[in-house]
């Protein structure tokens, strides 16, 4: 049986959300995002990739580290705001902690070459771990209103804009996210009037 075939399960308490989250946070360290992905739609069953690519979506686009607004968004859909406050703790608390130790190190150590070297080396994890958890949710845009020739589209000019042409990020989301909020909205309104 497929994960997307199983029962979607929810939270057990605010508790369980504070861990869930905490364990999540520390080990991500750079690459969050894919961590969080695995064990919300196919380990806890919580949410379906569709479902997840949504909530990144807006994520995405609200101000913050996305994953604290994917926390925050999935805290207060099973628990109100007290449990977006327990998922935004469970993110943020060990982090926070953790944070603050390395930092007190690397200032001691910032100039050996291991540490830089070590620094380095996890960018190209962090980047590979990106990039993996992009194309395993690939497969939600299939029934994305738009279809994925036209998602693939988006994402390709986003990427020339920001990457290649050096465009202000903001512009580029304000542009594009309007742009494809209006054809979703569209198509899903033909859709609508197609099945009435």
């Amino acid at each position: 049986m497929s994960t997307d075939a199983a029962p979607l399960s929810s939270p057990k308490s605010k508790m369980d959300l504070f861990v869930t989250f905490t364990l999540l946070a520390i080990q991500g360290f750079g690459g969050v995002l894919t961590v969080t992905q695995r064990v919300l739609c196919e380990q806890k069953r919580w949410l379906t990739r569709e479902q997840f690519v949504e909530i990144l979506a807006v994520g995405q686009v609200l101000p913050g580290p996305n994953v604290c607004n994917v926390a925050l968004m999935i805290g207060d859909r099973y628990y109100g705001w007290r449990g977006a406050f327990a998922a935004l703790a469970g993110m943020i608390l060990v982090p926070l902690i953790i944070v603050l130790l390395v930092t007190a190190l690397y200032t001691q150590h910032a100039g050996n070459p291991v540490v830089a070297g070590v620094l380095k080396g996890m960018g190209a994890v962090s980047a590979g771990l990106i990039l993996g958890t992009a194309l395993r949710l690939i497969g939600a845009l299939r029934q994305n209103p738009m279809g994925l020739p036209l998602c693939a589209a988006f994402t390709v000019v986003g990427f020339a804009g920001v990457a290649l042409l050096r465009w202000p990020l903001v512009w580029v989301i304000l542009c594009l996210g309007l742009l494809a909020c209006g054809l979703a909205w569209y198509r899903l309104r033909a859709q609508d009037q197609d099945r009435g």
